[in-house]
């Protein structure tokens, strides 16, 4: 097994941007003891504050996003950062090379049940023309990304990562502190029996999707000719690791539940980063109108249709919005 370092190196990783992801993970290890201790620590339960998306924060989601920034702010690498807990980007070192957009602990919600949660990040290079307090540093599509990631915090802390060379998995060696790399180029089976969807928004879904996810119930009796089964962990990281280790389709459609707000997950540190990993790892990433990481961000907290996952079983579910 190949530590970190070496394994990005065999991959060509610039060193700098080796040097960040270090710094990234050097958090994540931190959130994880933080995440074991949680019920010890006094970390259980909600603040009384919400953060910009109007969501009531969990104590563990405060201190997961000031461990991010402060270690990232501090490292010297980052001109600007972007979370879900920060109104607007934050400024870090004016001739930083890189911003960083990141869900310090995504599925919070299933912190009281201990169940899976994680942390998302994406790293784009900095506009050397734009100040590093512009939110405009992170108007830059997917594609442009040079790296992305989840850490999953499980009974193993695992980390998910792709630099545009494969997706690869590495695991937390607690023996030494590091990750070491226990698969490399994961690949998304092309076809599969499994979906994940939010069924209690069924009501709320558009047309297509409705007719869709009714064909999948319906099994080898209906027009798909075999059974499906649904997972849900109501954590995008797990269910899009799921979806990693042995294929399957992750969507959150667009709903009429709340007209303002159609779309529930952010492009910029949920839908592109994953978007990502699932195409490095042969699976295809997309909206019902097009490639999620060809979109060009209007705003930071920008929120976005999901489909993703196996690349036949995505098509399908594409042909019924034709």
């Amino acid at each position: 097994m190949q530590r970190l370092a070496p394994a990005l190196r065999d991959d060509e990783v610039p060193l700098d941007l080796i040097s960040l992801i270090k710094t990234i993970l050097a958090a994540t290890k931190e959130i994880s003891f933080r995440v074991s201790q949680a019920h010890l620590g006094g970390l259980m339960g909600s603040t009384l504050d919400e953060n910009i998306q109007g969501e009531i924060q969990k104590k563990l989601d405060v201190v997961a996003n000031e461990l991010f920034k402060d270690i990232l702010l501090e490292s010297g690498f980052v001109k600007a950062i972007s979370s879900e807990e920060e109104d607007t980007s934050v400024a870090g070192e004016e001739h930083g090379k890189f911003i960083v957009s990141f869900d310090p602990l995504d599925g919070s919600s299933n912190i009281e049940i201990n169940s899976l949660i994680g942390t998302i990040f994406s790293i784009h290079y900095a506009d050397p023309d734009l100040a590093a307090n512009d939110p405009d540093q992170f108007k830059q599509a997917g594609t442009k990304q040079c790296c992305a990631g989840y850490v999953l915090y499980g009974p193993s802390t695992m980390l998910v990562m792709t630099t545009g060379k494969g997706t690869h998995l590495y695991v937390l060696d607690r023996t030494h502190g590091g990750y070491l790399l226990v698969e490399r180029n994961m690949q998304i089976p092309q076809d599969t029996q499994e979906f994940a969807i939010n069924m209690s928004n069924q009501r709320h879904w558009q047309a297509p999707m409705q007719q869709y996810i009714a064909d999948l119930l319906k099994g080898e009796e209906g027009p798909r000719g075999k059974n499906f089964n649904m997972r849900w962990i109501a954590a995008m990281v797990g269910d899009i690791h799921r979806l990693l280790c042995r294929g399957g389709i992750f969507t959150y459609p667009t709903d009429n539940k709340n007209p303002d707000k159609p779309y529930k997950l952010r492009l910029m540190y949920e839908a592109n980063p994953m978007a990502f990993l699932v195409e490095q790892a042969g699976g295809l990433a997309v909206t019902s109108e097009g490639r999620i990481m060809d979109i060009d961000p209007t705003d930071i907290h920008q929120r976005v249709e999901v489909i993703m996952g196996s690349k036949n079983e995505v098509e399908q579910c594409l042909s019924y919005y034709k």
